[in-house]
This record gives structure tokens, sequence and C-alpha cells, in this order.
């Protein structure tokens, strides 16, 4: 017996590999389209291809964990993948080292400028961590991957008016402890 649109679920759950064969062929393209829209800043398709591979992995070690059908399946696997791909983002963005290599030194911008810039990209995403788990998630829906404040609500069963809320208060929360951060460099 071979994996279809009706068994591969089961087949999955009993780790059949022609079920993860069938996953592969099936969802490839929506897992690549969301580790993309999270990993293409990076600008490495190693570490995108790497992600890809370890989501199709933890698909098939948590299958057994998976409970319900198939359009169930489609929201859980899409799930994993944003969230494999932010923590792949967020291991790569600590691991960042300056070189040479990696700076253009012929764009109008000085090193110092490119400097500056990627460390206020790196204080964001420290901000960003500070906040509360639920208005994490919101914001790096919302801003690192362009969801919807619609689709969003239908996510976490809140109301749209309740994500805008936690929205601007997490915005003020974020500017309230960049300004702090800011007051702290000028008071040394």
């Amino acid at each position: 017996m071979k994996a279809n649109d009706t068994n591969y679920i089961q087949r999955l759950q009993q780790q059949k590999e022609d079920a993860l064969e069938f996953i592969v062929d099936k969802y490839l393209p929506l897992i690549k389209g969301i580790t993309c829209k999270v990993l293409i800043p990076l600008n490495n398709k190693g570490v995108i291809e790497e992600c890809i591979n370890d989501i199709f992995l933890s698909i098939w070690d948590h299958s057994k964990k998976f409970q319900g059908d198939s359009n169930d399946f489609k929201k859980w696997i899409c799930a994993i993948a944003k969230f494999k791909a932010i923590d792949y983002y967020r291991k790569v963005n600590k691991q960042i080292e300056f070189t040479s290599n990696t700076l253009d030194l012929n764009t109008e911008k000085s090193i110092e400028d490119e400097l500056i810039i990627l460390e206020d990209r790196m204080e964001l995403i420290k901000l960003i961590n500070q906040l509360e788990p639920m208005e994490r998630d919101i914001f790096i829906m919302k801003f690192f991957l362009g969801i919807k404040t619609e689709e969003i609500s239908i996510k976490l069963g809140l109301t749209k008016a309740s994500i805008d809320n936690r929205i601007y208060r997490g915005k003020k929360k974020l500017n309230k402890k960049a300004s702090n951060l800011k007051l702290g460099e000028n008071g040394i």
C-alpha cells in the first residue's frame, strides 16, 4: 500500500517512508514559501534548505502527536514551519560575525553606518524578545511574516480589536524601552 490523499496521515504516524515522500511532494512549495518569507533577509540559501529539511524531520518525529484531518494537518505543518524558521532566524542572527567580506565597501554608506544599522536591527530583535510571549508572537507574525491582523486573530483565537490593542501597547513598550536605552547611552 502506498500513501495517498486519504491515508498519508495514518501512514506517516506509522513511520512509513512513502508517507513522508508524499508529504514532501505535496507540501514542499508551502513549507518553502513560509521558510523563505522568514529567512530571506539572511540571504543564505544553505540555511533555508537546512531549515526546510529540519521542518520535515520535525514533522516525521512528531507525527504521532498529531490528531485531526488533512486541513488540520496543513495548519499543523505550517505552524511547525513558521516557528522552526523563526528559531533558525534567531540562531543565525546570534552568530553573525563581521568580516570585511560581508560588508560592501563600494556603497555610499560607510562601514560605521553599516554597523550602526546592523546593531539597531539586533537591538530591535532583543527588545521584541523582551515582550510577553503573546505580544512577541503577534509582532513576529505581523511585522516579520507580514500576516494580516485578521489572520492573526483567527490563529490566536483573539478578536481583531484585541490584536490591534496588543500591537499598540507593544509598540509603546518597545518605544519606552528603546528610549531608556538611548538615555542610558547618553548618560555614560
